[in-house]
């Protein structure tokens, strides 16, 4: 699956797997360097999901009440 549509829950779960492998130390080197980059672009796909969620939520406003209000469409980068 190609890293762009990935969830933010699979992309974390391919990196941990990822930084498993390399902190076995039983990876050969070629390998070891395909798996750095493949984590490393997971760990950029997690962080821009975070940023899209962190804005989503700073979107909403909240009522004397605590019921959200004044949501504004978001729009995806």
């Amino acid at each position: 699956m190609e890293i762009k549509d990935m969830s933010f829950e699979a992309a974390m779960s391919e990196l941990e797997t990822v930084v498993g492998q390399l902190e076995s130390g039983n990876v050969p080197l070629e390998d070891s360097i395909k798996l750095y980059e493949r984590g490393d672009a997971l760990k950029k796909h997690c962080e821009a999901k975070l940023a899209e969620a962190e804005e989503k939520v700073a979107q909403i406003t909240l009522d004397a009440d605590g019921n959200a209000t004044g949501t504004t469409p978001f729009e995806s980068r």
